[in-house]
Formats: structure tokens, C-alpha cells, sequence
């Protein structure tokens, strides 16, 4: 089934190009269909990329879905045009009245701000309150998983002496878990940050449950919250081939001296192309969510998700 997303927006013509079915908003709606509807804030300063990547694995699944995109009204992005803002995204305030059945915060390039410190805090923390009766499943990426992690059960990030980069093996750690279905023993996801969360504090949670974990720097991978439907991803099974090559020249140019992204380049030959190790995993961890943990269990009325709740 397709992805239901603007006409005109960037990522419709890459996906075409990639044949994936992107259907415009006059035939979805002519479809005796309901979409499943996910809602995305979208941190990340160049808005189209990581909108493809992410609509790439939301579009490659058995079911209609329809997508929301909104960016913070506290902190305004400087990357992006706002006649693009404008045309394509909506703000909270815009949104918060809606049900979803599924939420999506993506990473952010603050990671090495204090949490309080961010300057669009206050409004991320007030949106992923709301997601909590407004939203059946919640799916955190990166900058996105520390800082869930941190607001719901307290959990602090820790700063690294040298950034994680590259792609990292890691290891189912839960048995017959359905987020995990089609996984295979051992599996590679790419990782670029400066911090992260650590598994001693993770295991001092009894909410949480580690899905997937990696014996190298890359640590823990999957956490969630089973029965409250919130993940939290650590690293970026939606990258693309070359955005961990990209992120490093930007940050040679930086002047940062960063390390060749391990397991990555063969022979660890920058001027060689990437080796892609982590694209079924992308596509099962993104199939997974939504087929058992928001299609088979939201409800078909929207309006009855957590009807009790009155607060917004």
C-alpha cells in the first residue's frame, strides 16, 4: 500500500524514482480505506532528507499510511526556508487537538547541550506528554531516545570521550519479540553521536525491557516500554548510504579530526564507496512497528484513544 504525502513535496519524487508508491491526497481519499495517520517532528536542520529516509520505510509496508509533519514553534529552523515550513509542516498548536496512531520524534543535532538547555526543551517535553494519550505507539530515534528516555523515567545521557561512529553488530536480546521478528542473530545499524544511554541505568527501570544490544561502543540499541507502545532507537537504521560519509567530511571541515565511521568504507578507505549492511533491518524495524505494534492494535475510531483524557 502506498504513503499518502503532499503533491509537491521534495521526497514524493525521490520515492517515485525508487518505486515506491507515493499516492496523492484526491486518490487516498477515493480508497474505502482508513490510513494508519502518523504524526513526525522532525528535528533535524535539513528537513527533506531525513523526511525521504524516513518515508522511504514507512512506504514500503502492506498498509496505507498517512503522515504529519511538524517542527517546533520555540525554536524556528534556520536549514529550511519557511515558505518550505509553511507549505509542508504544521505546529503543534495545529495538532494537538488530533488522535494519531502512531508518533515519531527523530534526532537533533543538540546532543551535547544539557537536556534543559536545548532551546525548544519545554515544547519537546510538553509533545511527548501529549503523545502519551494522544498518540497508541511512540517511536524515538536517536537525540529523540535520550531525550524520551530522560523526560519519561529519568534516564540521564552520558558523554563519550570520542564519537561513536560507523556500523555496529548488534544482538537480539529478547526472544519471539515482534519488533524484532525476521531479525537475524546478529544484525548492523548505524551509529553518530557523542552520547548515550547507558545499559546500568536502563536495568534500573523495571518499565523498560532491552530488545537489542551491541557488545562494541555502540552499546544498547532497542529499549521499550512494552506495554506502554514507546521505543527508543539508538542509532539510525534510516540512514542513507552516504550520510555517515557525509557527517564525516562535514566534520573534517569542522575541525573536529574525527575517525574513519568504523565497518563502514571497505578497508576503511574513505575515498572508497560505503558498504550498506543495515538496509533489511531498517525495512523489518519500521514494518514491525507498524504492522504489530500500531495497525493490529489501534483502534479503527481514533476519536476512542484514550477517550478519558481531558487535559488538552
Amino acid at each position: 500500500m502506498p504513503i499518502k504525502i503532499p503533491n509537491n513535496l521534495p521526497a514524493a519524487r525521490i520515492l517515485d524514482g525508487e518505486n515506491i508508491f507515493v499516492m496523492d491526497a484526491e486518490r487516498a481519499y477515493s480508497q474505502d480505506i482508513r490510513p494508519l495517520r502518523i504524526l513526525i517532528l522532525n528535528l533535524m536542520p535539513i528537513k527533506y532528507v531525513t523526511e525521504t529516509q524516513l518515508l522511504r520505510l514507512l512506504g514500503n509496508t502492506p498498509l496505507q499510511v498517512e503522515v504529519d509533519f511538524i517542527y517546533t514553534e520555540s525554536y524556528v529552523p534556520s536549514h529550511t526556508p519557511q515558505d518550505y515550513l509553511a507549505e509542508f509542516y504544521g505546529t503543534f498548536a495545529e495538532v494537538r487537538h488530533k488522535k494519531y496512531d502512531g508518533f515519531i520524534i527523530t534526532g537533533a543535532p543538540v546532543e551535547n547541550y544539557d537536556f534543559e538547555d536545548v532551546a525548544y526543551w519545554d515544547e519537546i517535553t510538553e509533545i511527548m506528554e501529549w503523545s502519551k494519550t494522544h498518540a497508541y505507539s511512540a517511536f524515538h530515534i536517536c537525540w529523540g531516545a535520550q531525550a524520551g528516555l530522560y523526560y519519561h523515567y529519568g534516564i540521564k545521557k552520558r558523554r563519550y570521550s570520542e564519537k561513536i561512529s560507523g556500523i555496529y553488530r548488534h544482538h537480539p536480546c529478547v526472544r519471539h519479540e515482534k519488533l524484532l521478528r525476521g531479525f537475524d542473530d546478529e544484525f548492523y545499524v548505524p551509529h553518530s553521536r557523542f552520547t548515550g544511554t547507558e545499559k546500568a541505568d536502563i536495568l534500573k527501570v523495571p518499565e523498560l525491557t532491552i530488545l537489542a544490544d551491541s557488545d562494541e561502543a555502540a552499546g544498547v540499541y532497542i529499549v521499550a516500554n512494552l506495554e506502554a507502545r514507546q521505543f527508543f532507537i539508538t542509532g539510525h537504521a534510516e540512514y542513507d548510504p552516504l550520510t555517515l560519509k557525509q557527517e564525516y567530511e562535514r566534520d573534517i571541515k569542522a575541525g573536529l579530526n574525527p575517525k574513519v565511521p568504523i565497518n563502514y568504507f571497505p578497508d576503511d578507505d574513505p575515498n572508497r564507496y560505503p558498504i550498506v549492511r543495515w538496509r533489511s533491518v531498517a525495512h523489518l524495524l519500521f514494518a514491525n512497528w507498524l504492522n504489530y505494534y500500531v495497525y493490529q492494535e489501534t483502534p479503527y475510531e481514533l476519536d476512542e484513544l484514550y477517550k478519558e483524557n481531558k487535559e488538552y
